[in-house]
């Protein structure tokens, strides 16, 4: 076993990226393990028989594959910004239940049946426009910085924005656009983009950590 939690992880993902942002500012260390999707190695399989990322595997062996308990796990063990005090239990279910619902819709339209990409668009925009209308009068979702709100929504909304950004940047929803840059340009997030190579077993460790 690892000296540090092992993190099974792939850089696109908005899950990890989310669980990897939180890692980084409590600034626990992990042995990073990218996955290939179309490729998972079967220690992921055996930690989480869901085998989706992120999972993180602790020294002592308990696993943790949901990424909003990594991210709580991360912050108990070190919240140097506070961010546990945005952990707003009823914005993450809107981001992880309606909002993921459309934006798979309208991302992979043709993985579901008699799916109208433009109706979930148009579903998904609605809840943007309630978040830009939060960001009206603070800079962040719940204040003047950044929390776990935040960083648990970003990957999400980053991920609608990207489908069609042309569309996205003509909407009349100022706030939440310039909400998106400021996290796109923010160190935290260049911090936790790298690029690794995919984990098999064997390899040489690789450690993700400030």
């Amino acid at each position: 076993m690892s000296r540090h939690p092992v993190l099974y992880s792939f850089r696109r993902c908005p899950y990890a990226m989310r669980a990897r942002m939180a890692l980084w500012i409590a600034s626990v260390s992990v042995e990073l393990r990218e996955v290939k999707l179309s490729s998972k190695p079967p220690e992921l399989v055996e930690a989480s028989p869901k085998a989706t990322v992120p999972v993180l595997v602790l020294p002592d062996g308990t696993v943790l594959d949901e990424s909003i308990e990594i991210m709580r796990w991360a912050l108990a063990q070190n919240d140097p910004e506070s961010w546990l005090t945005g952990d707003d239990r009823d914005l993450l279910a809107t981001i992880e239940e309606p909002f993921k619902h459309h934006l798979d819709r309208y991302k992979y339209p043709t993985r579901y049946e008699d799916c109208d990409p433009d109706q979930h668009r148009a579903a998904g925009y609605e809840i943007l426009r309630e978040l830009d209308a939060r960001l009206a009068d603070q800079p962040q979702l719940c204040g003047d910085t950044r929390t776990f709100a935040d960083i648990a929504s970003f990957p999400f909304v980053r991920q609608f924005a990207n489908h069609d950004r042309e569309w996205f940047d003509a909407q009349p929803i100022p706030h939440l656009q310039e909400w998106l840059e400021r996290h796109l340009a923010s160190d935290l997030f260049a911090n936790v983009m790298p690029k690794f190579a995919p984990w098999k077993a064997g390899d040489e460790e690789s450690i993700f950590g400030p």
